[in-house]
């Protein structure tokens, strides 16, 4: 229910975890909470994404020809993707230099989803922080810590269990406040037991769920 909140409320969530953690799909299961009016669209290497609304402009990479032209990278179509008028953008895999681009979108105030392969939440936020590094020398941390500790809001971190179930293991929220190279991350929801149990953190951008209807402590808990 509050992931459904934070959706439909336009905050900026990353879904992270191992191979086969169900990143993908929870990432279905969470566009099903975008207003049906937005204009969403996507970017993909390969096509995963079944988004359930009329509005939807989904893109795909292309691998270039035998003479190495005609390549469409992630990157490009991100970058493509802001010139379509989106109210939402969702890149099914963040793994290299287009992270950078996704960050700067994010940055500017459009709401966005994405995936990404890590450990844990902490992890997540790290090698979010990491890969737009890639992009190029002029490309410093000092400029991307604070940049996704202000565009990141939430980050859902899920794993394949042994006995082969995907659960959600942990909720964390960004306040938005970075210390040298440290971004800020707060526990909302952990599984503990097997059960999800409320953690002391508190999501950013109180506003934006108060103008999409709900009640944050309703959501969390919280008396």
């Amino acid at each position: 229910t509050f992931l459904q909140a934070a959706v439909a409320s336009g905050l900026n969530v990353l879904v992270a975890g191992g191979t086969q953690a169900g990143k993908t799909t929870l990432l279905n299961c969470l566009s099903a909470a975008i207003p049906p009016r937005e204009r969403v669209i996507t970017c993909e290497e390969v096509f995963e994404l079944k988004i359930p609304l009329r509005d939807v402009v989904s893109m795909q990479c292309r691998q270039s020809n035998l003479e190495g032209l005609g390549e469409v990278p992630l990157r490009r179509l991100v970058k493509e993707a802001l010139r379509m008028r989106p109210s939402r953008i969702i890149v099914g895999e963040v793994r290299q230099s287009e992270s950078l681009d996704l960050l700067i979108a994010l940055n500017s105030g459009l709401p966005g989803m994405c995936t990404i392969h890590a450990n844990s939440a902490r992890e997540a936020v790290t090698k979010m922080c990491t890969l737009p590094l890639l992009a190029g020398p002029n490309v410093s941390s000092s400029f991307v810590v604070p940049t996704v500790a202000n565009a990141i809001d939430v980050v859902v971190h899920c794993a394949l269990e042994r006995d082969g179930t995907r659960r959600v293991q942990q909720i964390s929220a960004l306040p938005g406040r970075a210390e040298g190279d440290v971004i800020e991350i707060a526990d909302l929801f952990t599984r503990v037991d097997g059960e999800l149990v409320r953690g002391d953190g508190f999501p950013p951008h109180t506003e934006r769920f108060a103008r999409a209807g709900f009640d944050v402590r309703d959501l969390l808990g919280v008396s």
